[in-house]
């Protein structure tokens, strides 16, 4: 088995990745030291202000005033800052009892927590994708949705495959929010003239199309309808539905 990579960081580093040295700065000054504490609220700043496509391990280093290889010294890799990113987020989640009766609404809860937290940094939920998480505040999230799903007469590998689905399709809606968001932000217009539009342009554009589109003309309402969170919650329902169980 692979170690983890806190493993990788004790193996390289004898205590940990939580030392830091003090450090200078040109003029003489003192500067913040180096700890996984400091590499994580740089990142996080660097994604807030520009996007998770801006988030380098050579760019968090020029931000701290060092060079990439003393970032090693705490975290791996970039996919090691990137599990910590996302585990940092889902150590703020709050879990709840599992409660039989209420079960589908304490899950919805949680991946809305899930997709608020992606959404408060552009495009982070990329960070998600494919990893194989090894840390445990990452687990934590993991461990109470299926003790969620258990408690609400869910057979143990429908949860588990759940679990796998539901996590996806937050990170993939808070992906595209955050993309289209940051069209929007580019483009600043929702007349026409952008890659982002808003609803009544749409539905122009749906009422000019030619005849061979006739259920798409004359359900363009209901395809237009709702808010981007009213479609996410129609989703997750969705999928609950097919687990078997519920409490209605």
């Amino acid at each position: 088995m692979s170690p983890t990579p806190q493993q990788r960081r004790a193996a390289r580093h004898g205590a940990g990745s939580s030392t830091s040295a003090t450090r200078r700065g040109p003029s003489g000054g003192r500067k913040k030291p180096i700890t996984v504490d400091a590499i994580l609220d740089t990142a996080f700043g660097i994604v807030e202000r520009e996007g998770y496509a801006a988030l380098t391990m050579r760019r968090v280093a020029t931000a701290l005033e060092t060079g990439p290889s003393s970032l090693y010294a705490h975290v791996v890799n970039k996919e090691d800052l990137d599990e910590l990113l996302i585990g940092r987020l889902c150590a703020e989640i709050e879990l709840p009892e599992p409660d039989p009766a209420h079960w589908r609404r304490q899950i919805t809860d949680v991946c809305a927590r899930l997709r608020d937290q992606y959404l408060r940094y552009p495009g982070i939920s990329q960070a998600a994708f494919a990893a194989a998480p090894s840390n445990l505040d990452t687990l934590r999230v993991g461990e109470g949705m299926l003790a969620i799903l258990l408690a609400g007469g869910v057979a143990p590998q429908a949860a588990a495959w759940a679990i796998d689905s539901l996590m996806l399709y937050v990170s993939a809606y808070s992906l595209e929010v955050s993309l289209a968001n940051s069209r929007l932000d580019r483009d600043g217009d929702t007349s026409g003239g952008g890659w982002v539009v808003g609803r009544d342009e749409l539905l122009r554009r749906f009422a000019a199309l030619p005849d061979t589109f006739p259920q798409t003309k004359r359900y363009a309402t209901e395809l237009t309808a709702g808010t981007v969170h009213d479609r996410f919650d129609f989703t997750i329902g969705l999928m609950l539905d097919g687990l078997g169980s519920s409490d209605r």
